[in-house]
């Protein structure tokens, strides 16, 4: 029935070929769109996609007044004696406007999907856009971009009003399979039509079949699944990791069985890899002063900070974060300055903002951002550019030693458990030889006894690694441990700032003690310099500190209630039990001062103590004697001034 086929292979060359063009401006309109915050996007995003809703006919007739020989481009296309109009090209053209925007918002929902972190990861590894866009854009995005071509595709071959318009019907030159079925149609050879629309929707589910079966696991920064196959080894070809490929086949026959052991340090000062082109600065220094308006308050901090890790402790939303984000680079502040061992990173007088991948900054993100496209092997090695490749496989190797996955590297972030996860985003952090290590939240997705392993760890890593460390948490008991110092945040100001005995034992205001986990508060007003009336608790106390200026908060410390047997000492009254929480080693008492409580919320005091002591307390009558040491009373001012 069909005895010429040309349409058929007119329609397939202007498919393909529109296509071809639409991926190429597709991805890259849709990658600049994602970047782009101009107060014109929604215009410019209106105009990309307005093929989509308009009739094919009036597109054709916009392209034939852009085309012809009446306009501009066609009167100077005539000069050169070229002519668009009515031609093979001008077929291409009408396919390719048509087809654009299904393939531009596919790519750039697919682009949206990434999960921000692992972009800010690879600035903060050293990598340029143009590397972040091959290298980890478009691999976790392909899927969409599949999607895009099979849609831009299917447009392209049944599109039809826009090239009656430009193109015409010109057998075996612009007339296609639907100009064919049209007039067929209307010639009343319905049998002709028939054929050519089941040859078309053959063809049509031959493709969308093929880039089914050829499409990529679905990467996505957010949902990782199983790792490349075969097929899918063009990921690694075209961005110059095959080396990895022969580099982790070797590791797979030497795994070891999971197990839980105390990891050995990485012993960066005494013995750095020797891949490594410079160590970090011999004068460890930063100096941040910034401000940034963000949702909900202003960050305004300024601190210093050496070699000692310095602790940054709040709330969630109070800054910690933020001001992380702003020294690696990947948020820009509106005024202040941030210099590292003496190198300005940021000034916002004298316009100077060093890209992220130019500050020499080591990120561990909360959620670790790795990348879930890429090998255990691969994500370390990321950041090592400078690194020849076969010293970098080396230095992989003694890496994955030394944090006890020796036989993983081919592995893929998602075949391992979190503390796994943990110490390869360190490690991959530690490779690239930062000046600084930033560690956002490192334990908080890890359970208690991987949080504890983990830890101890860290601080092996941490009292070598000879550079600026920053930790941001909301864990007292975690940054007293990993740190030195520490600095308090609450809505992006600094409440307090100095060693952790200092803010953890003298809180000077309320909300800096609440924040480093005081449980017991009672508004309070001095008698005299040596005695307040705790005006919740119902008493009048001894203290021995220095007494503040606007007082107005007494408070103690739940592990620091005594239970005395004296009822003459200092600080002591009768109390009961309103009612008790316990853990497996712990027991946390609610006790009420001078009365009996009425109610399991009726209390004035949380008293924390090991299960020993309460199996010996709970068998002595009450009232027992409640003691509020003196030298352990903390007194605090209704305000603080600012540190920066």
């Amino acid at each position: 029935m069909l005895e010429d086929l040309t349409p058929l292979w007119i329609s397939l060359r202007t498919a393909l070929v529109a296509t071809l063009l639409a991926a190429i401006f597709g991805i890259a309109t849709a990658h600049w769109m994602l970047t782009y915050r101009g107060k014109c996007r929604g215009l410019i995003d209106g105009v990309l996609t307005l093929p989509l809703v308009l009739p094919p006919t009036v597109v054709g007739f916009l392209l034939l007044l852009l085309l012809g020989k009446n306009s501009p481009i066609g009167q100077w296309l005539d000069r050169l004696g070229l002519s668009i109009i009515f031609t093979w090209t001008a077929a291409v053209i009408a396919a390719t406007v048509v087809a654009f925007p299904l393939m531009y918002k596919a790519v750039l929902g697919a682009f949206e999907q990434v999960d921000l972190s692992l972009i800010g990861s690879a600035r903060t590894l050293g990598a340029s856009e143009w590397r972040i866009f091959w290298q980890i854009l478009l691999p976790l995005a392909w899927p969409g971009i599949l999607a895009g071509t099979v849609l831009a595709f299917a447009r392209a071959l049944g599109e039809f009003g826009a090239t009656l318009m430009v193109g015409g019907s010109i057998p075996g030159v612009t007339q296609t399979i639907p100009i064919v079925i049209f007039f067929a149609a209307e010639a009343g050879r319905m049998g002709v039509a028939l054929a050519w629309v089941l040859l078309m929707v053959a063809v049509s589910l031959g493709v969308i079949a093929g880039m089914n079966y050829g499409q990529p696991g679905q990467f996505s920064g957010r949902s990782p699944a199983l790792p490349p196959t075969p097929a899918q080894s063009w990921v690694k070809r075209g961005f110059d990791w095959v080396y990895f490929g022969q580099f982790t086949e070797s590791l797979r026959g030497a795994r070891k069985p999971e197990i839980v052991v105390v990891l050995p340090p990485i012993p960066l000062a005494t013995s750095p890899p020797t891949s490594l082109a410079t160590s970090p600065a011999a004068t460890a220094e930063l100096v941040v002063k910034i401000k940034k308006q963000v949702a909900g308050f202003a960050l305004d901090v300024g601190f210093k900070a050496g070699r000692e890790p310095l602790g940054l402790l709040g709330a969630s939303g109070s800054g910690k974060s933020m001001a992380l984000r702003c020294i690696a680079g990947l948020e820009t502040p509106s005024e202040g300055r941030i210099v590292l061992n003496g190198r300005v990173l940021f000034d916002a007088h004298k316009r100077i903002n060093v890209p992220s991948c130019d500050r020499k900054v080591g990120l561990v993100f909360q959620n670790y951002a790795l990348f879930p496209h890429l090998s255990v092997a691969q994500n370390i090695a990321f950041g090592m550019q400078a690194v020849p490749k076969p010293q970098r496989m080396t230095e992989v190797v003694k890496y994955l030693d030394k944090i006890d996955l020796t036989g993983l590297g081919d592995r893929y972030p998602h075949q391992l458990s979190g503390g796994q996860q943990q110490r390869v985003a360190l490690v991959r952090a530690i490779a690239t030889n930062p000046d600084i290590l930033l560690l956002d939240e490192p334990l908080s997705a890890l359970d208690t006894y991987l949080r504890s392993h983990i830890e101890r760890h860290l601080i092996e890593v941490l009292s070598q690694y000879p550079g600026v460390t920053l930790l941001v948490t909301h864990k007292l008991e975690e940054a007293y441990r990993i740190c030195a110092n520490l600095l308090v945040l609450s809505e992006g100001k600094i409440l307090a700032e100095g060693t952790k005995k200092e803010i953890f034992e003298r809180p000077s205001t309320f909300e800096v003690a609440r924040v480093t986990e005081c449980k017991n508060f009672s508004q309070s007003r001095p008698i005299s310099d040596r005695q307040v009336e705790a005006l919740d608790w119902g008493c009048l106390l001894e203290v021995h500190q220095p007494m503040p200026l606007n007082l107005s908060h007494v408070g103690l410390r739940a592990h620091h209630v005594e239970f005395s047997l004296d009822a003459k000492q200092s600080n002591t009254f009768p109390g009961w039990l309103a009612t008790t929480t316990e853990t497996q080693h712990q027991v946390t008492l609610y006790l009420k001062l001078h009365s009996l409580p009425q109610s399991p919320r009726d209390y004035h005091l949380q008293a924390e103590i090991y299960r020993e002591k309460w199996d010996v307390l709970k068998k002595c009558p009450p009232p027992w004697h409640i003691r509020l040491d003196p030298d352990r009373l903390i007194l605090m001012s209704s305000t603080a001034a600012q540190t920066n």
